[in-house]
Protein backbone atom coordinates (compact mmCIF):
# COMPACT_ATOMS: atom_id res chain seq x y z
CA UNK A 1 0.00 0.00 0.00
CA UNK A 2 1.11 3.46 -0.92
CA UNK A 3 0.58 6.30 1.42
CA UNK A 4 0.44 9.98 -0.39
CA UNK A 5 1.14 13.31 1.18
CA UNK A 6 -2.53 15.36 1.29
CA UNK A 7 -1.70 17.18 -1.69
CA UNK A 8 -0.03 14.46 -3.66
CA UNK A 9 -3.77 12.54 -2.72
CA UNK A 10 -5.37 15.69 -4.25
CA UNK A 11 -3.93 16.14 -7.08
CA UNK A 12 -3.72 12.04 -8.03
CA UNK A 13 -7.62 11.85 -7.13
CA UNK A 14 -8.51 14.98 -9.39
CA UNK A 15 -6.58 13.74 -12.45
CA UNK A 16 -8.30 10.44 -12.08
CA UNK A 17 -11.83 12.70 -11.59
CA UNK A 18 -11.03 15.15 -14.70
CA UNK A 19 -9.83 12.65 -17.47
CA UNK A 20 -13.37 11.07 -17.55
CA UNK A 21 -15.32 14.22 -16.91
CA UNK A 22 -16.28 15.05 -20.32
CA UNK A 23 -19.07 17.50 -19.43
CA UNK A 24 -16.91 20.02 -17.71
CA UNK A 25 -14.01 19.71 -20.41
CA UNK A 26 -16.33 20.23 -23.24
CA UNK A 27 -17.68 23.28 -21.61
CA UNK A 28 -13.74 24.55 -21.69
CA UNK A 29 -13.08 24.35 -17.90
CA UNK A 30 -9.76 24.57 -16.70
CA UNK A 31 -8.58 23.48 -13.45
CA UNK A 32 -6.32 26.57 -11.79
CA UNK A 33 -5.54 25.19 -8.23
CA UNK A 34 -6.37 22.22 -6.41
CA UNK A 35 -5.26 21.24 -2.84
CA UNK A 36 -6.88 19.35 0.09
CA UNK A 37 -10.75 20.57 0.38
CA UNK A 38 -10.31 22.70 -2.29
CA UNK A 39 -10.09 23.90 -5.90
CA UNK A 40 -10.40 26.63 -8.34
CA UNK A 41 -12.01 26.20 -11.91
CA UNK A 42 -11.80 28.87 -14.67
CA UNK A 43 -14.33 28.68 -18.14
CA UNK A 44 -14.61 31.74 -20.83
CA UNK A 45 -18.10 32.31 -21.70
CA UNK A 46 -18.25 31.22 -25.16
CA UNK A 47 -21.19 32.54 -27.75
CA UNK A 48 -22.78 28.92 -27.17
CA UNK A 49 -23.49 30.04 -23.75
CA UNK A 50 -25.12 32.94 -23.79
CA UNK A 51 -29.23 32.85 -23.40
CA UNK A 52 -31.62 35.11 -25.22
CA UNK A 53 -30.54 38.70 -23.38
CA UNK A 54 -27.21 37.80 -24.30
CA UNK A 55 -26.33 36.85 -20.54
CA UNK A 56 -24.34 33.88 -19.47
CA UNK A 57 -26.72 31.02 -18.68
CA UNK A 58 -27.18 30.09 -15.27
CA UNK A 59 -27.11 26.72 -15.57
CA UNK A 60 -23.59 27.05 -16.75
CA UNK A 61 -22.50 28.92 -14.25
CA UNK A 62 -23.95 26.43 -11.93
CA UNK A 63 -22.20 23.74 -13.65
CA UNK A 64 -18.86 25.56 -13.41
CA UNK A 65 -19.41 26.19 -9.66
CA UNK A 66 -20.06 22.02 -9.24
CA UNK A 67 -17.64 21.28 -10.83
CA UNK A 68 -15.34 22.83 -8.65
CA UNK A 69 -17.48 21.69 -5.85
CA UNK A 70 -17.07 18.10 -6.99
CA UNK A 71 -13.23 18.61 -7.40
CA UNK A 72 -12.76 19.66 -4.00
CA UNK A 73 -14.74 17.12 -2.25
CA UNK A 74 -13.05 14.39 -3.94
CA UNK A 75 -9.44 15.63 -2.97
CA UNK A 76 -9.58 13.40 0.08
CA UNK A 77 -9.13 10.09 -2.14
CA UNK A 78 -12.71 8.86 -1.77
CA UNK A 79 -15.08 8.47 -4.41
CA UNK A 80 -17.73 11.76 -3.48
CA UNK A 81 -20.78 12.69 -4.94
CA UNK A 82 -23.02 16.15 -4.45
CA UNK A 83 -26.21 15.24 -1.80
CA UNK A 84 -27.67 18.76 -2.84
CA UNK A 85 -26.26 22.01 -3.80
CA UNK A 86 -28.26 26.31 -3.40
CA UNK A 87 -26.72 28.67 -5.87
CA UNK A 88 -27.58 33.02 -5.58
CA UNK A 89 -26.63 34.82 -8.36
CA UNK A 90 -25.58 38.19 -7.85
CA UNK A 91 -24.65 39.59 -11.04
CA UNK A 92 -24.58 38.57 -14.49
CA UNK A 93 -21.94 36.85 -16.38
CA UNK A 94 -21.14 38.29 -20.27
CA UNK A 95 -19.66 36.70 -23.67
CA UNK A 96 -15.79 36.72 -22.83
CA UNK A 97 -16.14 36.90 -19.12
CA UNK A 98 -13.47 34.70 -17.58
CA UNK A 99 -15.29 32.66 -14.59
CA UNK A 100 -13.20 31.56 -11.62
CA UNK A 101 -14.84 29.22 -9.15
CA UNK A 102 -13.10 29.26 -6.22
CA UNK A 103 -14.32 26.14 -3.82
CA UNK A 104 -13.38 25.63 -0.10
CA UNK A 105 -13.83 22.85 2.22
CA UNK A 106 -16.15 24.35 4.75
CA UNK A 107 -16.89 20.99 7.13
CA UNK A 108 -16.49 17.85 6.73
CA UNK A 109 -17.64 15.16 9.19
CA UNK A 110 -18.24 11.04 8.20
CA UNK A 111 -19.59 10.74 4.74
CA UNK A 112 -20.89 14.71 5.06
CA UNK A 113 -19.66 17.71 3.92
CA UNK A 114 -20.38 20.96 2.85
CA UNK A 115 -18.64 23.35 0.38
CA UNK A 116 -18.68 27.22 -0.43
CA UNK A 117 -17.54 28.01 -4.21
CA UNK A 118 -17.25 31.56 -5.22
CA UNK A 119 -18.06 32.43 -8.63
CA UNK A 120 -16.66 35.56 -10.03
CA UNK A 121 -15.57 37.82 -13.08
CA UNK A 122 -12.26 39.89 -13.36
CA UNK A 123 -15.05 42.64 -11.71
CA UNK A 124 -16.28 40.90 -9.19
CA UNK A 125 -18.45 37.93 -7.70
CA UNK A 126 -21.01 37.07 -9.53
CA UNK A 127 -22.69 33.92 -7.35
CA UNK A 128 -22.15 31.91 -4.40
CA UNK A 129 -22.91 28.45 -4.17
CA UNK A 130 -22.95 26.09 -1.28
CA UNK A 131 -23.22 21.97 -2.27
CA UNK A 132 -23.39 19.09 -0.04
CA UNK A 133 -21.66 16.31 -0.79
CA UNK A 134 -21.60 12.17 0.47
CA UNK A 135 -19.10 10.35 0.57
CA UNK A 136 -19.68 6.36 -1.48
CA UNK A 137 -16.29 5.05 1.25
CA UNK A 138 -14.68 3.80 -2.52
CA UNK A 139 -11.41 5.05 -2.99
CA UNK A 140 -10.78 6.55 -5.72
CA UNK A 141 -7.03 5.33 -6.46
CA UNK A 142 -6.72 1.61 -6.30
CA UNK A 143 -3.30 1.99 -3.89
CA UNK A 144 -5.76 3.92 -1.33
CA UNK A 145 -6.61 1.87 1.77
Amino acid sequence: MVTLDPAELARRSAEVMWSADTASTSLGMIIDNLGPGRATVSMTVRPDMVNGWDLCHGGLIASLADSAFALACNTHGTVTVASGFAIEFLEPAHLGDVLTADAREVILRGRSGVYDVTVSTATGVIAEFRGRSRSLNRPILEEQP
